[in-house]
């Protein structure tokens, strides 16, 4: 019989421990009624019997239940109760945690972690704008799917607003090298709380130490309290100093004093590393938010790597005829059979030109399923990447109508990939306002500022663009 068999239902076969997580240990089973593979958490025997942490641990399955639907937090499947043990199945994911990738690796390349932070931040902020904090965010607890994405686990000391509290003030409830100052202390957490560990975690990422290690539990809990934010640049010399200011925020003593959530860390980080890297951009094209399926390459989207020619836009004459070199035929052929781009990268003097190369050849996209925006977004996004604007048209308008009065990703994401096909396609005075649509989702995305800068340029400022510079 397998370990923990005796502690699961019978529609639960072949347990396996993994791992522990929050109060209990963590098991891989087959689910025989549906035939998947889970991970179900059970309750440690020296809880069971406490009637509060029994609710506590229940209340973990009630907090991700309210989020189900977000691509970036572990799924619930059931929740239950077995000899007196309480126990919920979650889905299972098989590629491991950034815990185990920093250890394993140490600090991780700048893009990839971008990319995690971004979809692990989709998830934190999701939880909190529905009054779940999670109070131990730290990397065991970003877990890996089969695919490379993050998902966000173990909400098992999350407090819900509107829930009694089953912490009072003085208890400390999280683990010592992610813990905010204000949790060190004993006092009330907040999603602040949150995005502190945050702003650890993605220092431990980039450097591959945590910003205040300890010889002790003791000693690292009140390095969070009294030190000050070290260099991530003196930790990882390869970490450009312009990170520096991005984390003495995030990590801020005082709560207020932090950024306002977790997506907003994330594009400060991400600006000052392109900040470091130099000013040579280029208008690109962004495939869906974090819930997409694998594309063929985990980099694209908003994530460019940092040195990836942009476009600047601004820059004078000649950014239009650049941007939309080989646009302004509204009518053109739907499939063409070898769409081109030509791509000049005009910038500030001293600075590099670029010209891209032909793309290949575009064969016939196969429809996207009905009704999935995501999926429109990210099939017109393929088309963009080889030239082929005049056939991402028509999937990304569809896709625009269909998120129409949405403020997630995959709004501003379709709406930013609208703007840019338009202006390649000549029409850059229709283009702006899908622009301000993605910018008022995420008005610190310096990718969509640009593009509009772009879109102003090669329009003459008067919304009148031609797709020929005039």
């Amino acid at each position: 019989m397998a370990v923990g068999t005796e502690l699961l239902p019978e529609r639960y076969t072949g347990a396996q421990p993994i791992g522990r997580g929050g109060m209990g240990e963590i098991f891989r089973a087959t689910d025989t009624t549906l035939g998947r593979a889970v991970a179900v958490k059970v309750l440690d025997q020296r809880y069971a019997q406490d009637a509060s942490v029994r609710e506590r641990f229940t209340r973990e399955a009630l907090a991700v239940a309210r989020l189900s639907g977000n691509p970036h937090i572990v799924t619930i499947y059931d929740v239950g109760e077995y000899r007196e043990r309480p126990f919920i199945v979650m889905e299972y994911l098989a590629g491991g945690s950034l815990e185990q990738k920093v250890k394993a690796e140490g600090a991780q390349p700048t893009g990839q972690v971008l990319e995690w932070l971004e979809q692990a931040a989709g998830a934190i902020d999701a939880a909190h704008r529905e009054g779940v904090v999670h109070r131990d965010v730290k990397p065991a607890n970003l877990l890996l799917d089969r695919h490379g994405r993050v998902h966000v686990a173990d909400f098992g000391i999350a407090s819900a607003a509107g829930l009694g509290s089953l912490t009072q003030t003085g208890t400390v409830l999280g683990t010592a090298s992610y813990l905010s100052p204000e949790q060190a202390k004993g006092e009330p957490t907040s999603p602040a709380s949150d995005l502190y560990s945050f702003g650890v975690v993605a220092f431990e990422l980039l450097t591959g130490r945590r910003p205040f290690e300890g010889d002790s539990v003791a000693a690292e809990a009140s390095a969070h309290v009294t030190s000050e934010v070290p260099s991530a640049c003196d930790v990882n010399p390869a970490i450009p100093r312009e990170v520096d200011p991005v984390f003495a925020k995030a990590l801020a003593k005082d709560p207020a004093a932090r950024f306002g959530s977790a997506a907003e860390f994330v594009a400060a980080l991400r600006a000052s590393l392109e900040e470091a890297a130099g000013t040579t951009k280029v208008i690109a094209p962004v495939r869906r938010a974090p819930a997409a399926p694998p594309p063929r390459s985990r980099r694209a989207g908003w994530l460019v790597p940092l040195g990836a020619l942009l476009l600047a836009a601004g820059a004078g004459g000649g950014i239009a005829g650049a941007l939309l070199a080989g646009g302004g035929d509204k009518q053109g052929s739907s499939t063409p059979a070898r769409p081109s781009v030509s791509v000049k990268t005009v910038t500030q003097p001293g600075t590099t030109v670029v010209t891209t190369a032909p793309a290949a050849p575009t064969t016939t996209a196969q429809q996207p399923a009905a009704g999935d925006p995501a999926a429109l977004n990210d099939q017109a996004y393929s088309l963009m990447q080889q030239g082929d604007y005049q056939s991402a048209l028509p999937l990304l308008e569809s896709a625009v109508q269909q998120l129409q009065g949405h403020t997630d990703l995959t709004t501003a994401y379709a709406n930013y990939n609208l703007g840019v096909t338009l202006m390649n396609l000549g029409r850059c005075d229709e283009a702006m306002p899908y622009l301000e649509a993605s910018r008022a989702i995420q008005p610190d995305r310096r990718e969509v500022r640009d593009a509009m800068k772009a879109a102003k340029h090669c329009s003459g400022g008067n919304g009148k663009g031609n797709g020929n510079g005039d």
